[in-house]
């Protein structure tokens, strides 16, 4: 459905092949995160809604919160990547069409960020609620811009 639409719902301008190459990519990464022992990931954003032409695929993992502080996760995850995508360090944005991206996005047009799990500090996303309270990635990604509430994808490694 979040390739070819929802039959009688979807409009005529739906570009099933673009999702599907987002689907693909996506699938490139949540698999490399299975590999390094991460098992659930929740995809949202306009992807998993009805909308024609997705910019991305937009998205957040569940990892122990000494397997990210450590390194360790994005040395694994980038050792199985050609492109060494795997970063969320400021300095490493790269600028393309005049905004900076995560390098993932740049190969993949995919963004999945690391939500960290027994963590000591509050872990902010970055995100705000409408009371401008700043939410953990879980909650942020159950909203929609407006403060509506909203589902999610899980892929869930068994």
């Amino acid at each position: 459905m979040l390739v070819t639409g929802r039959h009688g719902v979807t409009r005529s301008n739906w570009d099933s092949q673009w999702r599907e190459q987002l689907v693909d990519n996506a699938g490139i990464l949540v698999q490399q995160l299975f590999d390094v022992g991460i098992t659930e990931i929740f995809f949202d954003g306009s992807f998993v809604e009805n909308k024609a032409r997705p910019g991305d695929i937009d998205g957040y993992f569940e990892c122990p919160w000494q397997m990210y502080t450590s390194g360790e996760l994005e040395t694994k995850l980038n050792l199985r990547d050609q492109h060494s995508a795997w970063t969320w360090a400021p300095n490493d944005l790269q600028l393309y069409a005049g905004k900076r991206r995560l390098p993932m996005w740049i190969h993949y047009r995919v963004e999945l960020y690391p939500h960290l799990i027994g963590c000591p500090w509050d872990q902010g996303s970055g995100i705000q609620d409408q009371y401008g309270n700043d939410l953990q990635f879980p909650s942020a990604f159950r909203q929609s811009r407006d403060f509506i509430q909203k589902g999610v994808i899980k892929i869930r490694l068994e």
